[in-house]
């Protein structure tokens, strides 16, 4: 038998909501003991590994339920094993990938393919999802039973959205039937066209094709309809707009079975930082973003940097702070990053080619805490909850608590521990992030899977 001693620490377990100084005793990977007398019920004779959590927060497992691992077929930009990797070093224990791969995950084959492979090279826990369509081209349905029996635990087309509305009600009826929930990236084509950047005074400003709000909200409005119509549930992805917010508030206020996620660029920059003026400071120890004076700036950065284009588009300071008081209230339920590493040559181009997307695993937990914990729009215990019990709820998985018998994935980390994010720091294979340079508030300390220390600082 081996034990892992997780000792002296603050465990918040929002799943039993517990918030409490305790030891949490792990014995052969899982859960045994959490209370002031863990170390009391270590059997006699086992060999103890003891992890010192003195001064942090120990919590279970962090769930990211959007990530892109780039693997079958781009595995230049990240692998199954950088990608892991990065995300136990931002304190995630489960990551669930995304199919839109090369071939895409949309058949049985696929998903053990990434499976196995996750087995062989992966540290820390990897889910996968499949497409709802065949190639992830919005024409014809893929197997979503067969999907179901490789071990999927959800579908979508993310990259990509489901155009035809037909096809998406047919979708989620048959997902429904296999109790699997659709994920859905939210863009209207036609509205959206060709635009890489938010539509508005920036995008006149710096002369970039606009990209209007609308072209998310539409989406997010047939979605609330299809699951009102279907009674299957719909999760929007990285919504970043009042319009979608808004509706989703009033939808789940009528029961609606619908529900959406927020990633950390999307509550922490604007549209602005595609012009270079983007404004973030400290205050009295206080992490504020936004428009003012005082504390310390942010590192500067030039006009058109393309490691601040994303899918969907960093919006206005209004449609943030709508992200921030969605994620206050409980309308928006869970916090993911939206992992998207793409190669330095391939952002190394003019903004209007570069491909969307940044990267996230290991600057996310920082940006949320501050954000959302030290801004005093959330408690810690709350801020926790949207990476653990939301997303094992969601999804159906056997995570997210540290109830007794259940797989020891911990997180431990250090809420106030100021950092500078350096480049050369990285896990991942990829480095086109914004964020680097920054100083941030809050950072893992440990990360253990099923009672194994995968990475420590």
């Amino acid at each position: 038998m081996k034990a892992l001693l997780v000792a002296g620490g603050r465990v918040i377990d929002p799943a039993n909501k517990l918030d409490a100084p305790a030891d949490v005793l792990v014995l052969d990977g899982e859960i045994a003991v959490v209370g002031p007398d863990a170390r009391r019920k270590i059997p006699a004779g086992v060999v103890t590994e003891e992890l010192d959590a003195r001064g942090k927060v120990v919590c279970p497992g962090l769930i990211d339920l959007h990530v892109h691992l780039r693997e079958p077929g781009q595995s230049a930009k990240e692998t199954l094993a950088t990608g892991t990797k990065a995300a136990a070093r931002g304190g995630f224990t489960s990551i669930v990938c995304m199919p839109n791969t090369s071939p895409s995950i949309d058949n049985a084959g696929q998903v053990a393919l990434v499976r196995e492979k996750a087995v062989r090279d992966a540290v820390v826990n990897v889910y996968v999802t499949g497409a709802i369509t065949k190639g992830i081209a919005g024409e014809e349905l893929a197997p979503i039973g067969s999907l179901k029996g490789a071990g999927v635990v959800a579908i979508t087309d993310d990259g990509h959205c489901v155009q035809n509305n037909e096809l998406m009600r047919r979708a989620l009826e048959y997902a429904k039937m296999f109790d699997l929930p659709i994920m859905d990236h939210c863009q209207d084509y036609p509205l959206v066209t060709d635009g890489v950047m938010h539509e508005g005074y920036w995008s006149t400003v710096l002369g970039l094709r606009g990209w209007p709000s609308a072209g998310e909200d539409a989406i997010v409005a047939r979605n609330i309809l299809l699951a009102e119509l279907t009674g299957a549930h719909v999760h929007c992805q990285h919504l970043g707009t009042a319009g979608s917010v808004r509706l989703l508030r009033e939808a789940k206020s009528r029961g609606v079975p619908i529900s959406g996620e927020a990633c950390c660029h999307h509550f922490t920059l604007t549209d602005a930082a595609i012009a270079g003026s983007e404004k973030f400071w400290v205050a009295d120890g206080k992490a504020i973003f936004g428009y003012g004076d005082g504390g310390y700036a942010r590192p500067t950065w030039p006009a058109y940097d393309t490691n601040f284009k994303m899918n969907p588009p960093l919006r206005s300071a209004a449609d943030r702070e709508a992200i921030l008081e969605a994620l206050a209230d409980g309308t928006l339920e869970i916090l993911a990053s939206d992992h998207a590493p793409h190669c330095n040559y391939e952002k190394e181009v003019e903004f209007d080619y570069a491909p969307f997307g940044i990267t996230g695993l290991e600057n996310e937990l920082a940006l949320a805490l501050m954000q959302l914990y030290h801004a005093k729009r959330l408690g810690l215990a709350a801020v926790i909850e949207k990476y653990t019990v939301a997303p094992a709820k969601l999804l159906r998985l056997k995570k997210g608590t540290l109830s007794p018998g259940a797989d020891a994935d911990i997180t431990v980390f250090d809420p106030d521990r100021e950092w500078v994010f350096e480049r050369k720091d990285t896990a991942s294979k990829s480095q086109n992030n914004p964020f680097y340079g920054w100083t941030l508030k809050g950072r893992a300390s440990a990360t253990v899977v099923g009672g194994r220390i995968v990475w420590r600082e």
